[in-house]
């Protein structure tokens, strides 16, 4: 699994015992050499996908962005390589996380197929999970057309996980503070953004575990804005070429040897899992729809929210409420009558707590959907927020937990076979009026640490959508609702069974021993600042 956050245990009890030690023989980064500025075309009214654009978008809707969501993982996929495989002129592509597995090799093959074609290709990739793969990526940037960007190196580049983090402990900071968005843009005409890394968990390829998560296709406008975003960190001084962090590790290939052992790398990707007829949402695949030139997109006015790159460097109060989370909070700050949340990784905070308090008591309605402690991958995130569980039940939230198996049985969110299901979408309502979907956790990694995007989109109709197949979904057979138990102080967690029964557990369900020895040992060395 990959984890949202880097708040490990390990790294902390690392940090306090071997920081003198490991001090003297980290690894510093080399000279940030000139980087090249390079931006978005806007010249793209001549390429395919602009023009089945145009020839789809109804007259009266050519002042606003088109949306599609797209809550099952291999239509997710499906759209990002249509659009790769459409492109004529660009991808600029931008992952937290891009896994050396069959998805990420199938990913990275297209790209390189493209940039075959002619395409620009600019991919943008966070340092955390990059080491140890740098001859795939230095592979794929000895293509022609194709630029290759890391954000934010750590000092080390050899070695394992840990062994770049131990190695990084110098650089504390710089280990802290990672680039966290998703943005996939084909020919500055197409974007898909959301909650989704390239890997297989993401795409229902993993037999363990796969994510429960949401993207949205974006067409018009926006996705010029969008572009604008990417520029600003593929621009950053956040960002190194490849070459400049490779070395001569790698770099002691040629050209033509860098290129073979990449083709070497992905060439026995296991195909694709074909994708169902329609999705939930009634929609066939991206790839049809493109084909046909019928785009099952409703249009409306949206913003974007987006963090700057040099937000790593940390947050004024002043500035944080001009990030992501500082606006989104607003919005709901803002709600008349409901804010429905969908957070894999929640921790609301005392301040949190009694934003919602005040809404329950001016009349509205707060609606949580979040990881049972049996989904989740981050159990030191859910320790957190469950010691505010109780607090927000008594402020009235209406609180539902994904369980790994109860989600699992509906066919709903895609077919996760012998696999158990994760929430790992990032979206909520406002009014019913305004949708977000985004990169961003609700909780403080996200708010101070990492960069995080996110779409705000003004269409009652998308979320007309949303509510009646994911969020209802969500609610009623994804795992568990939870309420005060009769004596105010408890709480009861509701397990609707296929026939509707309704089993109610008075311990938390799913909560195995040997984690509460784990989270018992280890929590008190994590603090909330981290999570």
């Amino acid at each position: 699994m990959h984890p949202e956050t880097i708040s490990s245990p390990v790294i902390r009890l690392m940090f306090a015992a071997l920081t003198m030690l490991l001090l003297s023989a980290c690894a510093g980064l080399p000279p940030r050499p000139e980087v090249p500025a390079s931006h978005a075309f806007s010249e793209v009214a001549d390429t395919r996908l602009a023009r089945i654009l145009d020839a789809a978008t109804p007259p009266a809707k050519r002042g606003l962005s088109g949306f599609r969501l797209l809550p099952e993982g291999e239509f997710a996929f499906n759209a990002r390589i249509a659009l790769a495989r459409r492109a004529e002129k660009s991808i600029d592509a931008q992952y937290y996380l891009i896994q050396n597995d069959d998805i990420g090799q199938q990913f990275l093959r297209e790209l390189r197929d493209a940039a075959a074609r002619g395409v620009r290709v600019r991919l943008l990739v966070d340092d955390l999970y990059a080491g140890g793969e740098d001859e795939l990526f230095a592979g794929l940037a000895a293509y022609p057309n194709v630029e290759l960007r890391i954000f934010n190196p750590l000092p080390m580049r050899g070695g394992g996980f840990t062994t770049r983090l131990m190695l990084s402990l110098s650089e504390f900071g710089r280990i802290n503070h990672r680039m966290h968005n998703k943005l996939f843009i084909a020919d500055n005409t197409f974007a898909v953004s959301g909650g989704r890394n390239i890997a297989n968990e993401y795409f229902m390829r993993s037999a363990a575990a796969n994510f429960i998560d949401l993207d949205v296709l974006s067409s018009g406008p926006i996705v010029r804005e969008l572009s604008g975003v990417f520029d600003s960190y593929w621009n950053s001084d956040q960002v190194y070429p490849i070459a400049a962090l490779v070395g001569v590790s790698t770099a002691a290939h040629s050209p033509n040897a860098a290129r073979a052992r990449f083709d070497e790398l992905v060439r026995d990707a296991a195909p694709r899992v074909a994708e169902r007829e329609r999705d939930v949402l009634g929609s066939t695949p991206v790839s049809q729809q493109l084909d046909s030139g019928a785009l099952d997109q409703a249009y409306a006015g949206a913003r974007v929210f987006a963090d700057t790159p040099d937000k790593v460097a940390g947050v004024s109060a002043e500035a944080a409420e001009k990030t992501v989370t500082g606006q989104t909070l607003a919005l709901f700050a803002a709600a008349h009558d409901s804010v429905n949340i969908v957070s894999p990784y929640f921790i609301p905070g005392a301040r949190g707590v009694a934003m919602m308090q005040r809404a329950h008591e001016a009349g509205g309605e707060v609606t949580l959907v979040t990881n049972s402690i049996g989904a989740t991958d981050e159990p030191l995130v859910h320790d957190r927020y469950a010691r505010y569980r109780l607090d927000m039940l008594k402020a009235g939230v209406h609180i539902y937990e994904i369980s790994p198996t109860v989600s699992g049985r509906s066919e709903h969110l895609g077919s996760f076979g012998r696999s158990s299901a994760r929430l790992h979408a990032k979206t909520a309502v406002i009014d019913k009026q305004l949708m977000f979907i985004g990169s961003m956790n609700l909780d403080a990694r996200s708010a101070r640490a990492n960069t995080e995007v996110g779409l705000v989109i003004d269409s009652p109709e998308l979320i007309a959508r949303a509510s009646d197949a994911l969020f209802h979904t969500l609610t009623t057979s994804g795992g568990y609702e939870l309420r005060l138990a009769p004596d105010g102080e408890h709480i009861q967690w509701l397990e609707r069974d296929a026939d509707n029964t309704v089993v109610v557990h008075d311990t938390e369900p799913e909560n195995a021993w040997l984690l509460r020895l784990k989270l018992w040992l280890l929590a008190p060395f994590v603090g909330e600042e981290l999570l």
